[in-house]
C-alpha cells in the first residue's frame, strides 16, 4: 500500500510549526510513498519550501482559497493509493502511517481512517475549566469518541487518511464549509471533512470510516485558543457549519452523531463536573459550565445558519421566478 502524506500550509508565521510536522513525517517507521506540501495562495511560503524542502513535492492549491482546496489539490497531486492529511501546526507519532495501513489493508469496505488526535497545550497545561467534552474546538479527539478501533460517522480531517480513488469518486472536499483565508480573520469554521465523509458513504453504500487510535499525533494548541473567549467564537462557527453541512447531505445524516452527542455525551460530562466539585474541586463547575455554554453557542449557530440559508434560499427563488 502506497501512502501518499499531504500538509496543507498557508502563512510562514507557522514555519517552526511546519517544519516539525515534516520531521515528523519523515521518522516514520512505515515511510510514505511520497510528501505533499500544498501552499495555500502564498508564492513567497511556496518558493521557501521548495528550497527548504527538496525531496518533497511543493504545489500551490490550484483551487479555491481554503483548506478545501488544498486538500483537492494534495489528492489530485498524490499518486499513493492511499492519502493520508496531517494539519501543519502537529506532529505524528512514529507509528501513524503504519497504524493506518493496518487499519486499511485487507479490508477493501474501509475507504477512511481517523486518527487520535492529542493536545499539546501551548500553556503548559490544559486549563483547568476545559471540558474533555469540547477538546473538538483545538482540533483534537473529544471525549465522547470510542476508545478502540471501530466504525464511525466521519474522521476528524487534520488526521485522517482516505483511499485516493474514492475522493475523486465522490467530487472532492466541498469549499465553502471548511476553512477559507476570510474565514481564518473572522471565524474558525469547520466541517469539510464531516461533510465528506457522510457524502461519500451516502454515494457508496456498504464504505466504512475506522477509528483507529493507535494512528496518534499530537496537535499544538496555542494561548490564544486556551481562552473562553475562543471557545466560544469556536463553539458559534461550528454551528454556523453544520448548518451547512445538513443543507448539504440533510439533517437526518448531517446531525445524526450529534444528537447522541448532546443526548449522552455532555450530559454525563456536567454530572462528572458536578462530581468533581462535591469532591473539592471548584474548576469541575466550570467545566460543567463551559459544557452548557458550549451547547448553547453552538446550537444559536446552527440556528443563525439554518436561517441565513432558508433567506439565501428564498431569494433566490424569487431571482428565478422574476428571470421568467
Amino acid at each position: 500500500m502506497k501512502i501518499s502524506v499531504v500538509i496543507c500550509v498557508y502563512t510562514e508565521e507557522r514555519w517552526d510549526d511546519i517544519r516539525a510536522a515534516v520531521e515528523s513525517v519523515r521518522g516514520q517507521r512505515r515511510q510514505p510513498h511520497e510528501l505533499i506540501l500544498v501552499v495555500d495562495h502564498n508564492p513567497e511560503l511556496h518558493l521557501r519550501l521548495k528550497r527548504e524542502y527538496t525531496d518533497a513535492i511543493v504545489v500551490e492549491n490550484t483551487h479555491e482559497r481554503g483548506l478545501s482546496g488544498g486538500k483537492n489539490t494534495g489528492v489530485a497531486t498524490a499518486t499513493g493509493d492511499v492519502v493520508a492529511f496531517l494539519d501543519d501546526d502537529a506532529v505524528a507519532d512514529a507509528g501513524w502511517l503504519e497504524a493506518f495501513e493496518e487499519a486499511m489493508d485487507g479490508t477493501p469496505a474501509v475507504v477512511g481512517v481517523g486518527g487520535l488526535t492529542r493536545p499539546m497545550w501551548d500553556t503548559g497545561r490544559r486549563p483547568r475549566w476545559f471540558p474533555d467534552e469540547f477538546d473538538w474546538t483545538v482540533g483534537c479527539t473529544y471525549r465522547g469518541l470510542p476508545a478502540e478501533r471501530r466504525p464511525i460517522r466521519n474522521v476528524m480531517g487534520g488526521n485522517a487518511a482516505f483511499r485516493r480513488e474514492v475522493v475523486g469518486q465522490v467530487g472532492g472536499f466541498h469549499s465553502g464549509i471548511g476553512r477559507s483565508v476570510q474565514g481564518r480573520k473572522s471565524r474558525p469554521l469547520g466541517c469539510e471533512e464531516t461533510e465528506f465523509c457522510i457524502r461519500l458513504s451516502q454515494r457508496r453504500p456498504g464504505s466504512l470510516m475506522m477509528f483507529e487510535p493507535d494512528a496518534m499525533i499530537g496537535h499544538r494548541v496555542p494561548a490564544s485558543r486556551a481562552t473562553f473567549r475562543y471557545f466560544r467564537s469556536r463553539c458559534y462557527a461550528e454551528g454556523l457549519s453544520k448548518a451547512l453541512v445538513a443543507q448539504s447531505v440533510g439533517a437526518g445524516d448531517g446531525l445524526s452523531s450529534e444528537r447522541s452527542y448532546v443526548a449522552r455525551t455532555l450530559p454525563l460530562g456536567v454530572l462528572r463536573g458536578v462530581a468533581a466539585t462535591l469532591r473539592g474541586d471548584p474548576a469541575g463547575l466550570a467545566r460543567a459550565g463551559a459544557i452548557v455554554v458550549g451547547l448553547a453557542w453552538t446550537t444559536w449557530g446552527y440556528a443563525v445558519g439554518a436561517l441565513r440559508l432558508r433567506v439565501r434560499g428564498a431569494r433566490a427563488g424569487r431571482t428565478i421566478e422574476n428571470e421568467r
